[in-house]
């Protein structure tokens, strides 16, 4: 959150004594404009079938909504991560990875973004990794460089183009959204592991509210079907 000024919101004293800030939520903005697009489709062709369709059409339709409407709300709107004083909490697909501060190792952003934590590896799937902004941010760059150049030769400034979006804290704006993220949150683990409330172990939490209408939707599927 921000203030009107435009810098980050600033809460009540922590009890450390230090200010509060807002936890920092990242997510893919075409993830969720994906999911709510395949939801929207899935109404109505679902609705249309249970209106006009005939025999056991209907009921393998109304039975086929939780199979595919949970999946798509695990793997599109649900992903998230959100980093706070004392913790990092990934919300993938099926689980939850809440990891303290002081159990993140390190942070990767290969071909898609890992967290390393208490010796085991885990995928983030809200930063999904996108080798098109790592391609245009390594042309902006270069193209930033080469103009630098020559206007520093005309006594002017220039920064490097800004191709991808921008993260709030990260060190190299040009770079890919991914990349920035990562950035910024293995910074935010090097600054806070040694704070007294950022210790503990990883925990791992199952999505039952996805798991089990999904299992349950299946179930009623293959009943009707074979009914």
């Amino acid at each position: 959150m921000t203030d009107s000024d435009g810098k980050p919101h600033q809460g009540p004293a922590a009890p450390d004594g230090d200010p509060a800030y807002a936890d920092r939520v990242y997510r893919s903005v075409p993830g969720v404009i994906s999911g709510v697009l395949l939801l929207v489709v899935a109404a109505w062709l679902i609705g249309d079938a249970v209106v006009s369709g005939t025999g056991k059409t209907p009921y393998v339709s109304l039975a086929a909504v939780p199979v595919f409407a949970f999946p798509v709300i695990a793997y599109t709107l649900r992903p998230a991560v959100s980093a706070g004083r004392d913790r990092l909490v990934v919300r993938n697909p099926w689980r939850t990875i809440v990891a303290p501060w002081a159990s993140v190792d390190a942070l990767h952003a290969g071909y898609s973004v890992e967290l390393l934590a208490d010796g085991k590896k885990y995928q983030v799937w809200a930063v999904p990794v996108s080798l098109r902004q790592r391609k245009r941010a390594t042309r902006g760059q270069g193209a930033g460089a080469a103009e630098h150049a020559s206007r520093i030769g005309l006594g002017l400034g220039s920064a490097a183009k800004r191709t991808n979006p921008v993260v709030q804290g990260s060190p190299d704006p040009t770079r890919a959204w991914s990349d920035q993220v990562t950035a910024v949150l293995q910074d935010m683990a090097e600054r806070n592991a040694g704070r007294p409330a950022a210790a503990g172990p990883v925990e791992v939490r199952w999505c039952w509210w996805v798991i089990a209408p999904t299992l349950a939707g299946l179930i009623a599927l293959i009943t009707v079907i074979a009914v």
